[in-house]
Order: C-alpha cells, then structure tokens, then sequence
C-alpha cells in the first residue's frame, strides 16, 4: 500500500521537476553512521584538477556535479547598472531548462505559447491543476555564443498543440539539453527527442509517444515532462517514469537507435539520471519512488534497487566520496539516503533502521524536494522550497549548521551551484544568494538577477550563465 500523501503543488526546472508541500517534516536527530570522520572547521574543496573543464555539458555540468573550479567567480553584480554583467540576450518562450556549454557555444531551449502572457506563477502555495492553453506552441533549440551573447543558429523542431498539459509553475520546456562536443540533443517529452551537430543540423529526431507526467494520486492533473537526457559512452540516456509503461532507456547518440529499455515499476517522477564509472561496473542511478535503483550502462539490467523515496521524486542522485546521494521531500519519507557504491540486490531500510551493509546513512524527514543537492568537498548543501539550507558532513550525515536563506515566504527551485570556494543559490524570484564553501556559515552577497530565474546556472571558466523567464545573463568579474 501506498503511504498516504498531503496533495501539493508541482513544480518543474531545469530538467527536473517538484512538488511543494505546505509544511515541512521534521528530520529526525538520529543518523546511522558507518564511519566517524575528525571534525574540522575549513572548507574542504574539490581536488585539483577537479570541475577544472570549460565544458558545462549537462544538468549541472559533468557527472551532474554543480561545481566548476580553476577560475575566479563573482561574488557580486548588478544588472541594473551592469555592474559585473558581460552580456543579457533576450530569448522568447518559456523554458526552464538550464543552459549547457560547450567550448564557445552556449545551448538553450524554449516554448513559444500562442499566449501574448502565458501564466507563469511562482511562490509557496498549493495548487496542482494543469494551466488550461490549447493555443499552437513552438518548441526551439537556440545556440548562442558564450562570450558575447550573440545567437548563433535557431531552430524550431515541432509546432501545435502541447500533447500534455504543464503545472503553472512550469513550462514546456523544463528538460535541459546535453552535449558531447559532437552533438546536441533535446528532449521535449511527448513533443520527441532531437539531436543536433553543434551548427545546428538536424541528424535524427525520435518519437516516443505520449509521456503523461501527472500527479499519480489525480491523474487529470497534468504537470509536464521534466527529466533531462545525457550522454556518456555514445549512448543518451532517459528515464522516463510516467502514468503508464515507464522504462529506463539508452539511444545510439549517431542515429537514434534503441539500445536497451528496462521497465520500471514506478509511478511518475521528474529526476534526471547519473552516471557511475567505478570499480568493475558502470551504473546508471535513477531516483525514484517506489523503486530508487542502479541499473547496468552496458544492458539495462538492474544492480540494485530500494524502496521508500518520497512519493514525487526530483532532485538528481547526486555521486561522490563513494557514496550515492538520494533525496525527495514529498510525502511522510522525505529522506536523504547516502548508499554505497558497491551496492547490490536490495538495500531497503528495514522497520526503523537507519542504515544498513549498502546505505551508509539516512535522514528521515531532511530531503530536499526541489533543488538537487550540492555535493561540494567533504561537506552536502541541501536547501528547500522555503530557503531553509542545511551543511551536513557527506560522510556521516552529521549537521554542520542550519540557515534560512530569503525570509522565509520565497520560493527555492533552482539547484545550487558552486566555483571559487563559493556557493550559489537562486531563489524564483532571482535573488542569488552567495554564501562561503565550509562548515560554518558565511553569507557573501546577495544580488538580483532582475527577473523570476527557476532554471539552474551553468558555470564555465569563471562566468556564471543564468537562464531567467526572457533573458540568458552571463555574469562574470570585469576584465
């Protein structure tokens, strides 16, 4: 049986998607602990080398990681006076898709509602009826240069009536694109799955049908399709967890050819996949509800599986310091669980267990709902709808500290991000605020984007790319 639910809003960014609920369950003070690490009052950053790329190819960059190093990151800006900001191009639609980099070029999404204004609402509330728009949309790829902002190509890939309806906190482009330096492919859910090269040539496009992301509980309440491709080994990858047949999928990234599809027994989510490469296997890591799980790069076939997710998952499992980072915040669960690498078979908490041989800790009640955490040094950032941001130790799950960022009534959906010893956290309003890397809090700034922002930032080579409701803005320090 299902574990009862408190019927909320959803809201969908960045390739992933979330609900909010109208209060927040309390974490529980005891944590399963498999290792005791020293206590130490410095930050701990990424090692050298690390995040070092100028490519931000994914969701949240390479591995899905959110961080980007060896290069000097703005602590303050301001787009009013241009204050720090290096360009800010309009683009038409909506879309929360992130942006994704790839050398000089910069890849975005959109959709262009028949609506002059199409409703666009942000803030904590509760709602999760469908907005109500049959006008013909056009969805796009738009590829623009990252130093200047000029755009370089566009293409519209479908035109007519969305399929699916969206969540009035989304919109019809919520998947983030993904690159591998030879091609570029975006999935528009129902609307298909397109691969690009990098001048903006169309080499295939694929259908897959109608894929229902609804609320399972009200199915009629549609939200939109979320989930975010990427592409490792030549192969793209796609969890698609919706009303009816969801699988888990890989597609030849040359022609589009299915390589493998596993079902999966889940109701619908809006998370991305991950990727892990280590030990003797490769694993593709799904969060999920009912069935959280590693499945084989090279087959398809499941590793290991768990169950007792929240009941809408989004945030990305997060990978690092040999440990997987699950979290969701729908529902009674609201868990963050930290499982090992090396897991296998079923790793299921059991009763009131709060760690096991394959999970390494757990923390009921402490899950983030929309934000994918930030795993940045030895230290896991999570922060919630309500701006409410905890540091805990990745390896023990102990808190470090807790802080509200915002005043509490503003909504939190883009992922944080970091660079520099910096982190990065964009409220829906386009507040961004930044705070110190370590186990002690130390707020930096706080700067306005100028316009709502609930896609996630993309970092290369020291500038900041921010995709808000009709701009891209790169924020970078003044040469």
């Amino acid at each position: 049986m299902r574990a009862k639910i408190l019927v909320s809003c959803l809201v969908v960014v960045g390739g992933v998607a979330f609900a909010m609920r109208g209060r927040g369950g309390a974490e529980s003070k005891r944590i399963a602990v498999s290792k005791v690490t020293p206590k130490r009052t410095l930050a701990v950053l990424p090692k050298s080398g690390e995040g070092t790329s100028p490519h931000w190819p994914q969701f949240r960059g390479s591995g899905a990681a959110g961080f980007a190093e060896g290069h000097t990151t703005p602590v303050e800006w301001d787009v009013a006076t241009s204050k720090n900001i290096r360009w800010r191009t309009p683009v038409s639609g909506l879309g929360h898709s992130s942006p994704v980099i790839w050398g000089d070029r910069l890849y975005i999404t959109t959709a262009i509602s028949g609506e002059k204004d199409p409703e666009l609402r942000v803030g904590l509330y509760g709602q999760i009826t469908s907005v109500e728009d049959d006008t013909s949309h056009e969805w796009k790829v738009l590829c623009l240069d990252k130093n200047s902002g000029k755009v370089l190509w566009e293409s519209t890939v479908h035109q007519g009536v969305p399929k699916v309806k969206r969540h009035t906190k989304a919109t019809h482009a919520n998947s983030t694109p993904a690159t591998d330096g030879k091609h570029v492919v975006a999935f528009f859910g129902s609307e298909g799955l397109y691969c690009f090269d990098l001048d903006g040539k169309l080499l295939w496009k694929k259908d897959l049908g109608v894929l229902n992301s609804a609320f399972f509980a009200v199915p009629e309440a549609q939200w939109g399709f979320a989930s975010s491709p990427i592409i490792y080994d030549n192969m793209i990858m796609l969890q698609c967890d919706v009303l009816t047949d969801s699988f888990l999928a890989a597609f030849n990234v040359e022609d589009g050819s299915e390589v493998w599809r596993t079902p999966r027994k889940d109701v619908p989510t809006w998370s991305t996949p991950s990727i892990y490469e280590g030990g003797e296997r490769t694993q593709v890591i799904a969060n999920g509800f009912e069935h959280i799980g590693g499945y084989d790069l090279k087959t398809g076939a499941l590793l290991w599986n768990m169950s007792g997710g929240g009941d809408i998952p989004v945030p990305t499992p997060v990978i690092g310091r040999d440990l997987i980072f699950i979290t969701s915040a729908h529902g009674p669960q609201a868990p963050i669980y930290a499982i090992r690498t090396s897991a296998t078979g079923d790793v299921s908490l059991q009763g009131s267990r709060l760690g096991n041989e394959h999970v390494a800790w757990s923390a009921p009640g402490g899950g983030n709902y929309m934000q994918t955490p930030l795993l940045y040094g030895e230290y896991l950032y999570c922060c919630r709808d309500n701006g409410s941001m905890r540091c805990r130790e990745a390896d023990t799950g102990k808190t470090r500290y807790s802080k509200r960022l915002g005043n509490g009534r503003t909504g939190f959906t883009a992922s944080a991000v970091a660079a520099d010893g910096k982190l990065y956290f964009t409220s829906e309003e386009g507040t961004v605020f930044v705070v110190k890397a370590g186990p002690l809090f130390g707020k930096m700034a706080q700067n306005e984007l100028g316009e709502v922002c609930l896609a996630t930032p993309a970092i290369s080579q020291g500038a900041l790319f921010f995709r808000t409701k009709h701009h891209v803005v790169a924020v970078a320090e003044s040469k």
